[in-house]
Order: structure tokens, then C-alpha cells, then sequence
């Protein structure tokens, strides 16, 4: 699960940045504003890829993409991005549980 997990949060990451870029000429936000939102979110990502194993990581996943998707009242594209990376999201986490389990399977029949 932590490797299907991190690739969905690192994409995420780079969304946030290059909505941000966005944002900057499409919105009356601060860049200021922008950047420091944007920078949290992301550095969010990335450091919840190292505590995917922990309880209540996948919960604090899926409030990121719930964040992600109310950035679509910023810039507009976001609200389908965000809906796509929340799928993702659900896909990492249903599948990823699933391959674990059989990994643990084959782990103990070896």
C-alpha cells in the first residue's frame, strides 16, 4: 500500500505547485497567501508518504483530498483534479491493502 500511496501523494504534490502557479495569475489571492497554502500542502505530501504505516495516516490522505478538491474555489480546474486524485486515492489505499494481503499469503506459504 505505501508504495501505490506515496506515488499518488508525490503526483499530488506537483498538482499543488503548478495549481499554485496558476492561481498566482488567475486569482485575487496573495501570492503570498498562494505560496505559503501551497508549500504546507505539499510539504504535507510528501512527509505523510513517510508515515504511511502509522494509524490514521490514510485518514489524514483523505483529508488532503478533500483540501484538494475545495481548491477548485480558487482555480476552477481544481474541483475535477481534485475528484481524480481523490479516486486515486481510494484506488491506492482498496488496492494496495489488497496486495498486502496476498504478499502476507505467499509470505506464509514460502
Amino acid at each position: 500500500m505505501r508504495t501505490l500511496c506515496s506515488s499518488t501523494l508525490i503526483a499530488e504534490a506537483m498538482v499543488v505547485g503548478f495549481a499554485a502557479l496558476v492561481a498566482m495569475h488567475l486569482s485575487s489571492v496573495s501570492s503570498t497567501t498562494l505560496w505559503t497554502v501551497s508549500g504546507i500542502v505539499m510539504a504535507l505530501c510528501v512527509l505523510l508518504c513517510g508515515v504511511l504505516g502509522r494509524p490514521g495516516a490514510v485518514a489524514v490522505g483523505w483529508v488532503l483530498q478533500l483540501g484538494l478538491i475545495a481548491s477548485g474555489a480558487v482555480v476552477g480546474m481544481m474541483y475535477g483534479l481534485g475528484v481524480i486524485f481523490a479516486l486515486l486515492w481510494w484506488a491506492s489505499v482498496h488496492y494496495g491493502r489488497k496486495i498486502d494481503t496476498i504478499k502476507a499469503t505467499r509470505a506464509q506459504s514460502a
